[in-house]
């Protein structure tokens, strides 16, 4: 997507050590399936390359590579320290180094700028500039794309964040906001999204209790929102997904624990929301025992595979743990996702209901969101409907005869 958005106004090369990437992009095809980038992307010009010299020209280095964490939940630098080694060997007086990776507040400047300084021997913020401008993204968006959102730019001074900022808006159409320091900037990425994760866990922990009490919290929240200040409306499912929300809050979990200080409140919000698919297979299971029949040996529609609807993604997705846990009590699952192909065992969500005898939704597609449920079910097996993403009329499918049951109704 960074390549994408600059190839418009500047000369742009791009490397990475994905040789199947490479020939991808070379083939012009674009690795996100998006309408917006697939377009794009067959008709800008830039250049790609396995072999990091073909950074040797550049004028401004942009670093977009993984932020995964390890089994402990610390960030895993690598990804980060090899592309600033690899930058730093081509690192000329006057150039601009950008991170655009989520990171804790303080990656900049205590992993990325000594090796910059270390191998070019130059001063950062004199003799180049360090900035962070967190990548915004919302896949599956028709509204919201990378050109359009507005970014945060913070760098070693404030000429260069001037520098920077101006950079970006030579080729966005977007605010960009210039922030006092690279901490700043490092820190809006891990706050926007531990922001949703909290009130997410929220909703999630309140449709478990409300559960108890026969209270339908998607009708709730629905009340709730009709206050015109101070709400803002999250909503309960079988988990969250996603390499954003599901792993920034450990960003600031440990970076908290290795300054003395204890995140419970983001911990005890990690601890609800991975709880979640466990909780929906327990649903699924309490509703079978009510119409004799064991979770081993019965055919169950597993429908979605990705974290969020209407994208392919199956990074940190809650659907994959409820199928690793529903194959680990021997149900005959038949899976299904139309932009997952390659995990589906069926072809279509028709084939997914036949002789099933159980539902479980795990994504919001718009495909299951539009389809006529009632068509779908009538004269059907299907003797219950976990629905974790709560898209489906409950009314509808109780009226036939089926047990229905959503997260939080």
């Amino acid at each position: 997507m960074c390549a994408v958005a600059r190839s418009e106004k500047y000369n742009v090369v791009g490397f990475d050590l994905d040789k199947k990437l490479i020939e991808r992009l070379r083939k012009r095809k674009s690795h996100i399936e998006e309408d917006i980038y697939i377009k794009l992307i067959k008709k800008i010009r830039f250049k790609v390359s396995q072999s990091e010299r073909v950074l040797k020209e550049s004028d401004v280095f942009i670093i977009c590579v993984p932020t995964p964490i390890h089994n402990d939940y610390t960030l895993n630098y690598d990804p980060i320290k090899n592309a600033a080694n690899s930058i730093a060997k081509f690192l000329k007086k006057g150039n601009t180094v950008i991170l655009e990776s989520t990171v804790n507040p303080g990656t900049c400047e205590e992993i990325i700028l000594p090796i910059l300084e270390s191998t070019s021997k130059l001063k950062g913020g004199r003799d180049f500039i360090l900035a962070h401008c967190p990548e915004r993204i919302n896949p599956g968006d028709k509204k919201w794309s990378v050109f359009n959102i507005p970014r945060n730019v913070g760098a070693l001074t404030r000429k260069g964040t001037r520098k920077v900022a101006e950079f970006y808006r030579s080729f966005l159409d977007a605010e960009v906001n210039e922030v006092s320091c690279l901490k700043v900037a490092e820190a809006t990425k891990i706050v926007e999204n531990t922001f949703r994760d909290v009130n997410i866990a929220f909703v999630n922990e309140l449709a478990q209790s409300f559960d108890k009490i026969g209270i339908d919290l998607i009708e709730t929240i629905k009340c709730a929102s009709s206050k015109p200040f101070a709400f803002m409306p999250h909503w309960p499912g079988c988990g969250v997904g996603g390499h954003c929300i599901a792993i920034d809050p450990y960003y600031l979990i440990k970076r908290a624990t290795k300054n003395g200080f204890n995140h419970r409140f983001l911990k005890a919000a990690r601890e609800v929301n991975n709880s979640m698919p466990d909780y929906t297979v327990s649903l699924l299971t309490s509703c079978l025992n009510n119409v004799e029949l064991p979770v081993s040996g019965t055919k169950i529609a597993l429908l979605g595979l990705s974290y969020k609807g209407n994208v392919g993604d199956l990074r940190e997705s809650p659907a994959i743990k409820i199928l690793e846990k529903l194959k680990g009590l021997g149900a005959k699952l038949k899976i299904f996702d139309p932009y997952v192909h390659k995990i589906s065992n069926v072809r279509s969500l028709p084939e997914a209901v036949r002789n099933a005898r159980a539902i479980v939704v795990c994504t919001d597609h718009e495909e299951f969101k539009k389809t006529d449920v009632k068509e779908l079910l009538k004269n059907s097996k299907v003797k219950v409907v976990i629905d974790g993403r709560n898209i489906w009329d409950n009314e509808i499918i109780r009226k036939l005869g089926i047990i229905y049951k959503g997260i939080g109704r």
